[in-house]
């Protein structure tokens, strides 16, 4: 369910969630141009007098606000703050920060543009009437922790009054995302809806939402038993009552939650923790089926009912446990599907082919690069009982979903926009989304499925002592801080860090393991100048070669460092205990995360000037490496000239280089030498026809260090692009160098890099 992820696997403190929030820019958000706005002219264009033509445009035909603004991609996030997550009624202002977050979420997941609207208002007419109006700037109102019953109230009128999709998330978000999962537990079961029993344990807008869903799909009302804190609602009940729940009050002669299971095939909880014991477990029918969807803990934990029964199918609303009932399965892409075909709302024929089409994603194959997320449930995600609903960061959703949505709106005629070829709409939709974010998801999360003792080298830097507690809280593994453990200890104690629990210090001078490091080190280096008393002051004093050899000879899974001396110095420190991996090159990847798409860059930490097999040898492990974040690599080997104009010596490299590719026939797309431009835009690349490039480059290949640092450096702080790395590539034992300025997200970024490659091995 929305905001059922402080679990176990994903804890954060509250003070990395208040930085968060404060650092930069406040808040989530900010206002991005889409026209160039540089000159007279442009202003002239985007405003006066420009803009009076397509207003005098829009006032003859109002359905061309969707082709000259922003309307038909813009939806508002709604709220007066009054069902917050769960924490209750904090009123408007308190509910912004969610409000923004679920702006971020439209925005990262379908690329849906959304601003938060907080009303300061408990009294529903006034709700309605100060939403009503807001049609002409929105193509849609997702209505967001509004409390039962005015979100029925409030959702009935707007969608009378507005001629746009209005929809309360927390009711039907939730209903559309469970109601997926109960088909495929209903199929592995071999049950038909028609024919299950229900039992729905809270009779709030979620709960009354999901049965109202499943009784539109086809459960028979007399097999669904609603339950609220005063038992079940049954026909004849007066006692806390209201017209929502009396349409769903059952014949029965239950009174009690314990006695309504009895035989059930079904539970859907939402209401609290605890609510279902062992003993009504035992006491449904065989398979059954338990959705505890509780925020933030479920009714019953999987541990429990497994436990009870062992042939129980359960999901909850967290992350840390399989088929987890998250509602960014849904309302991202519903939404995308019903901006693009203009409905007038979102109907319960689209909200069925919402629930169809994530229950049909959840049965289909898992592409390879999410087979690092499966480690979560310890094997490759495959359709059963542990996996029954996509994962949220699956780059198929929107592929899927949003047509789903989008056809079923046509097909019920409320699409005023109808999509004229759907296969088509599908193939753009795959290619709308960056996947590289999904794929770092992915990383992230086998990271935290099996996690990895991971040295921060410079364990008395705040910074460091920072990553290294967010490192631990988000169940990454354990942190193995060098340095002295009081300078350490205090520092913790001075930043409010005091939990040293899942937290190690090492002292290199008082280790243990010193003499073994110094050994290992004398082996290496003795014949290269090396006496064994600088072998011992080595590992005595540079921290940096001291945690090296705690991960080569086995003691650590991986290392990060970086925070308080330069790149080529920690990288020679590191050099001087791990070796290149046996026939791999020691390179630099850097990540490049732009309004346009994922760009990666190499080399960008090791080679001043790579010869023509380096080049090589960089564009093979740079395209491998992207595959591996869902990118189809388009590699661009870059250079002042582009095909031999202007001419120069340098070229001739990269030339080979390309010699040396159609000689090995790799099986991905590689050309050059060719400017930047040429390989970033179509238009100059239509110069060149015989260019193998397909489309933009999302590999690039610099031609030297120089131009790779001049790019990386400068990028980030000329607009808005992120650039994650270099991520070291080649070593024979995992680690990563931080810049100097990186911050703590950074570090623990980077970190979690390294433990991903220990994975590998």
């Amino acid at each position: 369910m929305d905001g059922a992820n402080d679990g176990r696997s994903a804890r954060v403190t509250a003070e990395e969630a208040l930085q968060l929030h404060a650092m930069g820019k406040p808040g989530k958000l900010e206002i991005r141009l889409t026209k160039p706005l540089t000159t007279a002219r442009d202003l002239s264009l985007a405003y006066s007098p420009g803009v009076a033509e397509p207003c005098k445009h829009i006032a003859a035909n109002p359905s061309l606000a969707y082709e000259y603004t922003a309307k038909g991609n813009m939806v508002a996030v709604v709220s007066n703050g009054t069902a917050v997550l769960g924490l209750g009624n904090l009123g408007a202002l308190a509910g912004k920060p969610v409000m923004e977050g679920k702006a971020v979420l439209f925005k990262r997941f379908a690329d849906v543009d959304s601003i938060d609207l907080c009303i300061d208002t408990e009294d529903t007419d006034a709700f309605v009437n100060a939403v009503r109006y807001l049609g002409p700037s929105f193509g849609g109102i997702n209505l967001e922790d509004i409390k039962a019953p005015e979100c029925f109230i409030i959702e009935q009128r707007l969608r009378e009054l507005m001629d746009i999709p209005v929809f309360h998330d927390d009711q039907h978000g939730t209903a559309i995302v469970a109601a997926a999962g109960l088909i495929n537990a209903a199929h592995l079961t071999g049950r038909e809806l028609r024919d299950m029993t229900l039992v729905v344990n809270g009779a709030g807008s979620a709960g009354i939402a999901c049965v109202e869903l499943l009784k539109a799909m086809g459960m028979r009302g007399d097999n669904v038993i609603l339950c609220d804190t005063k038992g079940v609602i049954w026909k004849g009940r007066t006692e806390g009552m209201n017209q929502w729940k009396s349409a769903h009050a059952a014949d029965t002669r239950a009174r009690t939650l314990a006695e309504a299971l009895v035989g059930a095939d079904a539970f859907f909880g939402l209401s609290q923790a605890g609510a279902v014991t062992q003993d009504m477990v035992r006491s449904m029918a065989a398979n059954p089926i338990i959705f505890a969807m509780a925020n933030p803990d479920p009714e019953i934990t999987p541990e429990d009912a497994k436990a009870a029964r062992s042939d129980v199918i359960i999901a909850t609303g967290r992350s840390d446990y399989p088929n987890q009932v998250n509602n960014v399965l849904g309302f991202p892409y519903i939404f995308r599907g019903a901006l693009d075909v203009r409905a007038s709302t979102i109907n319960d024929a689209m909200k069925v082919a919402a629930a169809e089409a994530l229950a049909a994603l959840a049965r289909e194959d898992v592409p390879d690069e999410l087979d690092a997320a499966a480690a979560t449930l310890g094997s490759r995600l495959r359709y059963g009982p542990e996996y029954i609903l996509p994962l949220p960061f699956d780059p198929r959703l929107i592929a899927r979903v949003s047509p789903a949505v989008a056809k079923a709106a046509m097909d019920s005629g409320v699409a005023r926009k109808p999509l004229k070829d759907l296969r088509k709409y599908v193939r753009d939709l795959a290619a709308r989304l960056d996947p590289t974010s999904a794929a770092l998801d992915a990383i992230m999360e086998a990271v935290r499925a099996n996690p990895r003792r991971v040295v921060f080298a410079e364990g008395e830097e705040e910074k460091t002592i920072r990553a290294a507690v967010a490192f631990r809280n988000a169940g990454y593994g354990i942190p193995v801080l060098i340095g002295r453990e009081e300078r350490v200890l205090a520092t913790m104690e001075g930043l409010g860090l005091g939990d040293t629990a899942g937290i190690e210090v090492h002292n290199a001078r008082l280790s243990g393991a010193n003499a073994r490091y110094a050994e290992f080190l004398y082996a290496r280096t003795q014949r290269q100048g090396a006496l064994a008393r600088d072998c011992q002051r080595l590992v005595n004093q540079d921290r940096n070669v001291f945690g090296a050899c705690m991960v080569a000879l086995g003691d650590a899974d991986a290392m990060v460092t970086g925070l308080s001396r330069s790149y080529s110095v920690s990288l020679e420190g590191v050099l001087s205990v791990i070796d290149p991996a046996p026939n791999h090159l020691v390179f630099g990847i850097s990540i490049l995360l732009t309004d346009q798409g994922t760009v990666l860059v190499a080399d960008t930490a090791m080679h001043e000037r790579p010869n023509a097999e380096q080049l090589a040898d960089i564009a093979k492990a740079t395209a491998a490496a992207g595959r591996r974040m869902g990118l189809e690599p388009r590699v661009a080997f870059l250079s002042f000239s582009t095909f031999g104009d202007p001419k120069g010596s340098i070229p001739g490299s990269i030339r080979e280089a390309v010699a040396l590719l159609d000689e090995r026939k790799p099986d991905f797309e590689y050309d050059g030498e060719m400017a930047a431009d040429v390989a970033l835009d179509p238009t100059l690349r239509a110069l060149y026809p015989f260019c193998r490039l397909t489309g933009p480059a999302n590999v690039l290949v610099m031609p030297g260090l120089h131009a790779a640092h001049i790019l990386t450096r400068a990028l980030p702080r000329l607009g808005q692009v992120t650039v994650i790395g270099p991520i070291l590539q080649g070593l024979g034992h995992p680690v990563q160098i931080v810049p100097l300025d990186a911050s703590t997200n950074t570090v623990v970024l980077m970190a979690a890099f390294a433990a991903y490659q220990s994975l590998a091995r």
